[in-house]
């Protein structure tokens, strides 16, 4: 069965498109939640790998879009929702870590560096001809501190790492290395709320009042 999950956030009024968000992500039910939405949780379950001299933002466009396509075959006439949010260090994606080591890896090597955190979204919505198929992208700059061997190994040690691109939750242990932002902080946190309403209203999927 498919890991379907429902939020319990206010209804739409009648006649509104319930939209599916093609993630299992808390943190982005949570900010899309935040547009008062109705909507679904469906997770798409790909395997994300990027092809040999893909750019990273074509990867991040990529996936968005197969996320978005894997769900809509089990919700053919439902609008869909997919992102999908990496790092990218000097045109390396990090992406989600394997171990600890590898999570301490990447934190020292962001240390006192500047890197782009880039989300691809993509939305599909049926319409009368099949399907309308829409994406985008949004990119924020960020800055750590220098990171101590110290503030590494207590971060590791919290789990946090193990299940975030970059091996860091901004909104969680490592906002006190973070010495600069430049751009959306939700697109680092996994949703850029102005990118997807965005892409929203050009499909015609109303808001709640």
């Amino acid at each position: 069965m498919c890991p379907c999950v429902r939020p319990k956030i206010r209804a739409t009024q009648p006649g509104h498109m319930r939209l599916i968000l093609a993630s299992g992500s808390p943190r982005r039910r949570a900010l899309l939640s935040q547009l008062g939405l109705d909507f679904d949780v469906d997770v798409s379950g790909i395997e994300e790998h990027p092809w040999p001299r893909e750019s990273p933002y074509s990867y991040a466009l990529r996936n968005a879009t197969e996320k978005a396509r894997a769900v809509a075959i089990r919700h053919p006439d439902a609008p869909i929702l997919a992102a999908d949010t990496i790092v990218v260090l000097e045109g390396k994606i990090l992406e989600k870590p394997t171990s600890p080591e590898e999570a301490r890896e990447m934190l020292r090597s962001l240390s006192g560096r500047t890197h782009l955190v880039v989300t691809g979204v993509c939305l599909r919505v049926p319409c009368e001809s099949g399907f309308r198929e829409m994406a985008d992208l949004a990119q924020t700059s960020v800055t750590f501190h220098a990171l101590t061997d110290e503030d590494v190994e207590v971060y590791i040690r919290t789990g946090e790492p193990l299940d975030k691109a970059g091996a860091y939750a901004i909104q969680g242990g490592a906002a006190k290395f973070v010495a600069r932002i430049e751009g959306p902080y939700d697109n680092v946190v996994g949703l850029p709320l102005e990118t997807v309403s965005r892409l929203l209203r050009r499909a015609g999927v109303r808001f709640s009042p």
